[in-house]
């Protein structure tokens, strides 16, 4: 077995000497308290575990367009899936991220179309602010929906004037016993 030896003090780094000596006379350590921002999203948008080439377990979360027009693939960042946790109601997930730090964000675009109809495809990779990656992840939130609610309503009133228009269909009589002769 190997011998345990005592660390000697050149084995301790300087700046932990730094706090213990400033412990020691009473002094509180100033750390900067890191301030977070929790996204909320659904759990359809987070992909299945993975472990990248350096070992490390992740998952892919997708983020959805802001605009439901836009048809075009919807961009997605890579995280730990220890850092997603499950809402106490179970259709969502959460997760808390540095205010002040950033996340790459990849969205996939066509480069060219090949002359057998293939595509052939890369990804634009940027840095996004966490602020504004919470704004993109969250961007059900400010969607119009009363003007949705008002206009299921009018096409609701439309359909039903549009069966009162139509022609009744005679209905078959209902026969209680199939093959049962009198």
């Amino acid at each position: 077995m190997a011998e345990q030896k005592e660390l000697m003090p050149a084995d301790i780094p300087d700046w932990v000497r730094d706090a213990e000596e400033a412990i020691a006379r009473g002094e509180t350590l100033d750390v900067p308290e890191v301030k977070e921002i929790s996204i909320k999203f659904g759990k359809g948008l987070v992909g299945e575990p993975f472990t990248s080439k350096s070992g490390k377990e992740l998952v892919e979360v997708k983020i959805p367009n802001t605009d439901p027009a836009d048809k075009t693939p919807w961009a997605s960042f890579v995280i730990s899936p220890k850092m997603i946790h499950d809402n106490k109601f179970g259709k969502g997930v959460w997760m808390k991220l540095p205010e002040d730090q950033t996340t790459r964000v990849s969205k996939p675009f066509i480069v060219t179309t090949g002359p057998d109809g293939q595509r052939r495809w890369d990804r634009n990779v940027r840095d996004v602010p966490n602020t504004e990656l919470k704004a993109m992840m969250e961007a059900y939130k400010t969607r119009d929906r009363a003007g949705n609610r008002e206009s299921v309503r009018d096409s609701l009133q439309e359909k039903k004037e549009e069966a009162a228009r139509q022609p009744e269909k005679p209905k078959t009589p209902h026969i209680r016993s199939k093959g049962m002769e009198k």
